[in-house]
């Protein structure tokens, strides 16, 4: 029997929930100022983790570009095909780790508790609502070939 999907699966789009939970950190950073720590190197750091992010991000789409393959993750069933190359020999969701690693920077720029307390959140909430739900359209439309890449290739590194 399978289960009915969440009323949240795969309706907001990844992008805008990055947006969102950085403008969040940004807010809950200027609000709660006595959390703020003093890390050794954050602005170096930081930016890094936003540089690699960027590149993650980036990498996926090109490879899905090439591919010619759908971008919108609200709708995985219309992939035309299974992407395997490039960033994704490596990881299976490199724009969402990516966007991760952009939130983490973020983060580590802030140099908030509170603000790197809604990094976990913004992966959670990913991982149950748009890569759990993406990985079973994923399956239904390629079956095996998707199956094996899961066996082969981690979720996030």
């Amino acid at each position: 029997m399978q289960q009915s999907p969440h009323p949240l699966e795969l309706k907001i789009m990844p992008m805008a929930l990055l947006a969102i939970t950085a403008v969040l950190m940004a807010a809950v950073a200027a609000a709660t100022p006595t959390l703020n720590i003093a890390l050794p190197l954050n602005g170096p750091v930081g930016l890094l983790l936003l540089a690699l992010g960027l590149a993650l991000v980036l990498a996926g789409g090109q490879a899905f570009r090439q591919a010619r393959t759908t971008f919108d993750p609200r709708q995985p069933a219309a992939a035309s095909q299974l992407v395997r190359s490039g960033v994704y020999r490596h990881t299976r969701n490199p724009m969402y780790l990516g966007f991760a690693l952009m939130l983490a920077g973020l983060a580590d720029w802030q140099a908030n508790l509170a603000a790197l307390a809604l990094l976990p959140a913004f992966v959670l909430y990913l991982q149950r609502f748009q890569i759990i739900p993406e990985e079973r359209a994923m399956l239904a439309k390629f079956g095996a070939p998707f199956a094996r890449y899961c066996q082969e290739v981690r979720r996030w590194i």
